[in-house]
């Protein structure tokens, strides 16, 4: 497994509310990752913009990483995905909004577009402070996946970066993977049985990932199995908000149809009701 770092991170910049907030994020990103940042504006470059711009990052407490802005009206999707590509970004960061309205759920926003798009991992960001707030523990998915062991890795690297102290690893099972109806005692302690077994072979499975992951990026970090029944990125999301997980990780979405965003399921439930930051792995 070779480990991918992040040299190049590319942030949106709206001049909204959150802009400070979001700015020293992506700051506070570039300097724990050593890498150069890239702020983006999707529109036209004017004296006053770029000047309270340059307020804002002036008053960043702590030393600044190398930094450029770039400046390019247009669409706001096509704009950060030129700007991700030309760049040679690997992480790109989003402000996003916790949960979406109906309406804007079937239409899409920007940071849900940009997520599917995207050359590189997404970190979307619910609640960017302008005084950093920690990244103590975060939930990791570990299912039955190809890219799961990548995502895996990937929550080491970025967890021991940001100096956090546990990671749990979620293996979401499928309800109906135990086909027993429970009507009596005995069929209870069939299902029970079969629950136990399906949690062992999964966590063997998560297990043989672990010891792939490189000692030198594991760190401290306590590391915890957790398998769950129930459906799957609803049941990750909601277990992420239970224990009030910091960051939740999760594979990138495949290619979406119309019918997968009618009918939400995997990531798209956590990316209609976010339920932390969620780091998005590609």
């Amino acid at each position: 497994m070779q480990q991918k770092q992040y040299s190049t991170i590319v942030v949106g910049v709206a001049f909204s509310p959150n802009i400070q907030a979001n700015i020293f994020e992506a700051l506070r990103m570039s300097v724990l990752f050593n890498a150069s940042l890239v702020m983006v504006h999707v529109g036209e470059q004017t004296t006053e913009k770029a000047a309270a711009l340059e307020k804002i990052i002036a008053g960043f407490d702590g030393d600044l990483p190398n930094y450029r802005v770039l400046w390019q009206a247009g669409n706001p999707v096509d704009v950060l995905l030129h700007a991700c590509i030309s760049q040679k970004a690997n992480l790109l960061i989003l402000g996003a909004i916790k949960r979406e309205g109906l309406l804007k759920y079937y239409l899409g926003s920007v940071a849900r577009k940009l997520t599917r798009k995207a050359p590189c991992d997404v970190l979307l960001l619910i609640k960017p402070s302008v005084v950093r707030v920690p990244c103590a523990s975060a939930v990791v998915n570990g299912l039955a996946h190809p890219k799961t062991e990548e995502a895996i890795e990937r929550a080491f690297y970025v967890l021991s970066s940001l100096g956090a102290q546990k990671l749990t690893v979620v293996e979401e099972i499928p309800e109906d993977s135990v086909a027993i109806k429970v009507d009596d005692d005995r069929s209870l302690r069939q299902s029970t049985i079969a629950k136990e077994r399906i949690k062992l072979r999964e966590n063997s499975r998560v297990q043989a990932i672990l010891k792939h992951i490189p000692t030198n990026i594991k760190g401290r970090l306590e590391v915890v199995v957790q398998p769950i029944f129930g459906t799957r990125g609803y049941s990750i999301g909601h277990y992420a908000r239970v224990v009030r997980a910091d960051l939740l990780v999760m594979n990138a979405p495949r290619k979406l149809t119309l019918w997968d965003r009618l009918f939400p399921h995997d990531l798209e439930y956590i990316l209609s009701d976010l339920p932390t930051d969620v780091l998005i792995v590609r």
